[in-house]
């Protein structure tokens, strides 16, 4: 039986091909969304492995209940500060960088 030679590629190509080059606005979008998802995602494991639901996190930073089902299912619609106020009640740190073309900030 003949192997056939078949061509792999890397998900950076891929998502170069189907979203666009990075820097492209269609790729940052992408990018950014795939962060806030996975920010909506830690601010949940970080809740449940505090033993604490959603009303009782709100109830900690003065907001519904709907507003952290909100958060946690895409994060991109809350403002820094209602994140860092989350991870501030869930005892949970947080850093951020700021990429600057080359180089990059850490913020504490």
């Amino acid at each position: 039986m003949a192997s056939k030679n078949l061509k792999t590629y890397s998900l950076e190509e891929m998502k170069d091909k189907y979203i666009g080059k990075v820097g492209s606005k269609p790729r940052d979008e992408y990018e950014y969304e795939l962060r806030m998802d996975v920010l909506g995602r830690m601010i949940k494991a970080a809740r449940i492995e505090r033993n604490m639901t959603q009303d009782d996190l709100g109830k900690l930073i003065g907001v519904q209940k709907a507003q952290i089902s909100k958060l946690e299912s895409s994060a991109n619609s809350a403002t820094i500060d209602t994140i860092l106020k989350v991870f501030k009640a869930l005892k949970a740190e947080i850093n951020f960088k700021v990429r600057l073309e080359d180089s990059f900030i850490k913020l504490p």
